[in-house]
């Protein structure tokens, strides 16, 4: 079995936010495959259900973001989940806004989200799909960055990102990491890219 966790923080305040994609992606993959958030323990909303013909758990922890390892923890040890099948989506500052990248092992970079979970877990060596957000213009702060909505021109292309990055979580659940990273690793402004 495979965990899936978005990051995100709960609460209407922040529920479109930059730092909540995580949460925006895993509840369309959610509602995609009938999945439902029933259960409320694990610190999470989450439920079990079938994806790529695989079993998985999709979590969304309720604990903000700098306590998500909380959540993480207490879900891998209950059903003794190996780190390697613990897969997080979450937003990423150092990626062009849209661009989507598969890591699967290493340090948080200055994400308190995976810092927490590296933290509880003791180990790093879990998938993350990191969903760039981009970064706010010069002299402005980053923390305010994230916890503020899209803007118009990016919630239009919003629909289109979420759907890429389900492909590549469904991906990562048939296939190992490097074969998703194949697909979905594209250089900015290749020619595949400008041909979309």
């Amino acid at each position: 079995m495979k965990v899936i966790v978005g990051l995100g923080n709960p609460g209407r305040h922040y529920a479109t936010s930059r730092h909540n994609i995580g949460f925006l992606v895993i509840s369309q993959l959610a509602k995609e495959n009938g999945i439902v958030f029933t259960e409320r323990t694990f610190k999470s909303r989450w439920g079990k259900g079938i994806l790529a013909g695989q079993k998985v758990i999709l979590a969304k922890p309720q604990t903000f973001m700098n306590l998500s390892g909380e959540a993480v923890n207490a879900i891998a040890r209950f059903y003794r989940i190996a780190v390697q099948n613990i897969i997080i989506i979450h937003d990423d500052l150092d990626i062009a806004f849209g661009s989507l990248k598969i890591k699967t092992k290493g340090g948080s970079g200055g994400h308190q989200g995976i810092e927490s979970i590296i933290r509880s877990l003791k180990d790093n060596r879990f998938i993350r799909v990191r969903v760039g957000i981009g970064r706010p213009d010069p002299g402005k702060d980053n923390a305010e960055f994230v916890l503020s909505p899209f803007s118009e021109a990016e919630a239009k292309k919003m629909k289109h990102i979420i759907n890429e990055a389900n492909s590549c979580l469904g991906m990562l659940i048939t296939h190992d990491p490097e074969f998703a990273m194949n697909r979905f690793h594209r250089k900015e402004g290749s020619e595949e890219e400008k041909g979309k």
